[in-house]
């Protein structure tokens, strides 16, 4: 058997093949997307030398091409690659663990400032994944997050975000 075939008891989440094609796709989609930027900006050589969108087509076009033969290899010629695990559940998993709050963390400090976030996003983990006591977890991102406000607003003057959606530190004269 080939090194990379799923020999554990682990179920696999997805396929080489299937990741393959995944892949594929998402880049042809970004190729189209930035060819057609870089024609709206004119791709061809002007008087005075390549326009705008001239390097960027043709590293689109470059994209397009390798992306078009990568998906005929993995849909087309590679049906082997069909039982070829890429990831494990339980590995994916792990990975989904930390993924999915540090994207919900980003919208958070979009929406709420980067201060609460930060304490909610470093409490959670440390009660969640590290198993530490709540009252510790507590004190270690109130914390932090009372250091990086005032590092970043007092001492170098420079306002993180604080929120567009509401400003939860509003009340303490943060604005």
């Amino acid at each position: 058997m080939s090194e990379h075939t799923n020999n554990s008891n682990q179920e696999s989440a997805i396929s080489v093949r299937a990741m393959d094609i995944i892949t594929s796709i998402a880049f042809l989609a970004i190729g189209f997307t930035v060819m057609i930027g870089s024609l709206k900006l004119g791709a061809g050589w002007g008087s005075d030398g390549p326009e705008a969108g001239y390097f960027p087509f043709y590293i689109s076009l470059i994209i397009l091409l390798s992306s078009t033969v990568t998906l005929y290899q993995a849909a087309i010629v590679n049906k082997k690659k069909k039982t070829e695990s890429f990831v494990d559940r339980e590995p994916l998993k792990q990975v989904m663990a930390v993924l999915l709050p540090a994207i919900v963390f980003v919208l958070g400090v979009q929406l709420i400032g980067i201060y609460v976030s930060s304490a909610l996003y470093i409490a959670i983990f440390m009660v969640w994944l590290g198993k530490y006591p709540i009252w510790k977890a507590v004190a270690v991102s109130l914390g932090v997050s009372v250091a990086l406000y005032l590092m970043f607003e007092y001492w170098f003057q420079v306002p993180l975000p604080h929120g567009s959606w509401i400003n939860p530190l509003e009340f303490l004269g943060v604005r």
